[in-house]
Formats: C-alpha cells, sequence, structure tokens
C-alpha cells in the first residue's frame, strides 16, 4: 500500500516538474512586445524598403525580446490596412507602416486600435498613438553637392528625382547650392521621372544626362540601384541614396551617398512603447542623429575633398551653415529669397521653384 502511495507521489512530482518546466519555457519563450513593420517595395532594393528592412533586423539584435512580423511588396491602400490589422490581430502593439502613402491608411487603422502605437515615415500627421518621423536631408546633399563639384571634369552635374514636390526639390536646391559653393561653374540638369520606382525610366533620365555631356549624376528615387549601374556603365560617377550598400554598383565612379540606419531609432521606439513611454511626436532628425549618415567616399574622391566636406558637416552638425540664406534666384532670375532672409528647413514643403543654374522644370 505504501509502495502505491510512493509511486503516485512520485509520479505527481515528476508531473508536477514538467508543467512548472512548461510554464518556464513558454514565458522564457513569449515576447515582450510584437512589433509590425510593412514595406511598399522589395526589401532587397538596395533603396528605401532595404533601409527599413535593415533597421529592424538591429532592432531585433539590440532586443531579443522583441519579436517581429514583417511584409514586402505591399500596396498603398485597402490591402496596408488589411495587413496592418492582420498583424495586431497576431499581438502587435507597434505598427510601422514604412512608405509614405500608408499614412491615411495607418490613421485609419490606428483610430480603431488606440492601445496600438503606429510610427510612419515622413508623415506630417499625428494621433495619440500615431507618431511620425524623418530627418532634414537637404544639408546631407549639400555635402554631396561639394564632393560632385569637386569631382567632376564637365561640370555638368546630374539629378534624377521622383516627383518635383516642395521637400525633393528642396533636396535638389540644396545639392546644387552646395556644388556651387566649391565650384561656381557647375550647373545641374533635372529630369523628373513621375514615379518612386520605375527603372526603365531612370535608366532613360540617366543616359539622356550623360548624352547631354553630364559625368556626375545623384537621384532620390526608392531604389537607386538603376540610376548607379547605368552610369557605372556609361563611366560616370554616382551618388547614392537610402541605403549605405548602394555602393557596392559602382565600384569606380562611387562618390559618397545619403543614408538612412533607422535601426537605434526602432530600438528606442520599442523600449519607449514597452516602458510605457513612448509619446506622439514629429521627429525630424539631422546629421548631428544616428539615423542619418553619409556613405563612405570612393576612391574617385580626393582626400582633399573629403576633408572639406567633413569641415562642413561639422558646421552643419554645430548650427553654423544656413543653405537657404537670400539673395537666391531660381533658374529664371526671379528672386525668391531675399537678402536677409532664410527658408528653414520645415518650410520647404512650399518649395516649387529650381535654383539659379539648374537646368528642369518642376512643372
Amino acid at each position: 500500500m505504501r509502495t502505491g502511495r510512493s509511486l503516485i507521489l512520485r509520479v505527481m512530482l515528476v508531473m508536477v516538474c514538467i508543467l512548472f518546466i512548461a510554464f518556464i519555457t513558454v514565458q522564457a519563450a513569449a515576447p515582450k512586445l510584437i512589433v509590425g513593420i510593412l514595406h511598399v517595395g522589395s526589401i532587397a532594393d538596395a533603396g528605401y524598403n532595404q533601409a527599413h528592412h535593415e533597421g529592424i533586423q538591429v532592432m531585433k539584435q539590440n532586443l531579443p525580446e522583441v519579436k517581429v512580423i514583417e511584409a514586402e511588396n505591399i500596396p498603398e491602400g485597402a490591402e496596408a490596412e488589411r495587413v496592418m490589422e492582420s498583424m495586431i490581430q497576431r499581438g502587435a502593439k507597434l505598427i510601422i507602416p514604412a512608405s509614405f502613402g500608408y499614412m491615411d491608411p495607418a490613421l485609419n487603422v490606428a483610430k480603431r486600435h488606440l492601445d496600438v502605437v503606429f510610427e510612419h515615415p515622413g508623415g506630417y500627421k499625428l494621433a495619440p498613438n500615431f507618431g511620425v518621423y524623418w530627418a532634414d536631408t537637404t544639408s546631407a546633399f549639400y555635402l554631396m553637392g561639394m564632393a560632385a563639384a569637386k569631382t567632376t571634369k564637365t561640370n555638368k552635374l546630374g539629378f534624377v528625382c521622383a516627383m518635383p514636390i516642395g521637400f525633393l526639390i528642396g533636396n535638389i536646391n540644396a545639392f546644387h547650392l552646395g556644388a556651387r559653393s566649391v565650384n561656381p561653374a557647375v550647373e545641374t540638369r533635372v529630369v523628373f521621372t513621375g514615379a518612386w520606382s520605375d527603372p526603365a525610366k531612370e535608366a532613360m533620365a540617366v543616359n539622356a544626362l550623360i548624352d547631354a555631356g553630364v559625368d556626375t549624376v545623384a537621384a532620390i528615387v526608392d531604389s537607386p540601384i538603376t540610376v548607379v549601374k547605368t552610369a557605372e556603365k556609361r563611366e560616370v560617377y554616382s551618388v547614392g541614396y537610402h541605403y549605405l550598400g548602394v555602393r557596392k554598383f559602382a565600384p569606380k565612379g562611387w562618390i559618397s551617398g545619403v543614408a538612412f540606419t533607422w535601426g537605434e531609432l526602432y530600438t528606442r521606439f520599442a523600449k519607449q512603447v514597452m516602458e510605457g513611454t513612448w509619446k506622439s511626436e514629429n521627429l525630424n532628425g539631422d546629421l548631428g542623429d544616428d539615423y542619418l549618415v553619409l556613405s563612405p567616399f570612393g576612391s574617385a574622391v580626393a582626400a582633399s575633398t573629403v576633408q572639406l566636406v567633413n569641415a562642413k558637416k561639422r558646421n552643419f552638425i554645430n548650427g553654423k551653415v544656413q543653405i537657404f540664406a537670400g539673395p537666391l534666384k531660381d533658374n529664371k532670375g526671379v528672386e525668391r529669397v531675399k537678402s536677409g532672409e532664410v527658408i528653414q528647413p520645415w518650410q520647404l514643403n512650399d518649395m516649387t521653384w529650381l535654383a539659379e543654374g539648374i537646368i528642369g522644370q518642376t512643372q
């Protein structure tokens, strides 16, 4: 009888141990936060989407207790809303809708899920559970203009841009003004493709610019692969955008690039959500922050140019440089900024004109 009771007790003890171990294992495996991120394109585009994807990978390395749900090639609109709802149903409490066109769909979802935090890149609308973030890239493009103007042999620079909208026009103007600050003989030719991602139009634009005498090409498109590859094939210089790794496509003609490294910022967002300290705000970083950087300079760039650019970068960080300080004229000779006036970064959304010395039009 005693033997039977002892056996039963031993079995019960083993079962308790098994249940305890299972409980501990489940607790250890349960994520402290689930983060959902959706991309409008491929996460291997060496551009906008890959920069966000690699940022989320850095966050995962920094915070192993965080789980990520990731979706790529999601169209803007109703499909984006459906994907975000699915992520929330799977437990996501932080959503990063990583495309400008996701802003309104994400706001719709945010209104239905006030316990979920949303962080949107490049947007301008806020809600109690909806924040936005980006960085002022005009200073970085000013520096790229300096590097390009010091490297060019023809004094003709080219710029391939997706859309003729305010803050993109501001970056083109900053690039050109930076170039002319070190080489007044430089001209900049601009082509707008009318699309964030259209490799055929981008290749056509680069070839047209080179045929017009341009030997250095910069770009603002979602994926700079086509621009950089086409420039390299035609043996001219290139300037990248969005992603540090795009330089591998231009081993000979690479100058530098403007890039985003989102990992530490995403880590901070996740920590704030887990700690309950997150708040809705409009973050607009600059070269002094850890998510806007210059890509390493290529072998085509002289050491003296690198030193010049880095010195100007320090001046930007210290607030000693104003890019759009008057007097400034547009490329039709009309004075746009009077002497003593300054256009600030947050006013660039209203910019519709190209600076004096730029060949191209916005309409």
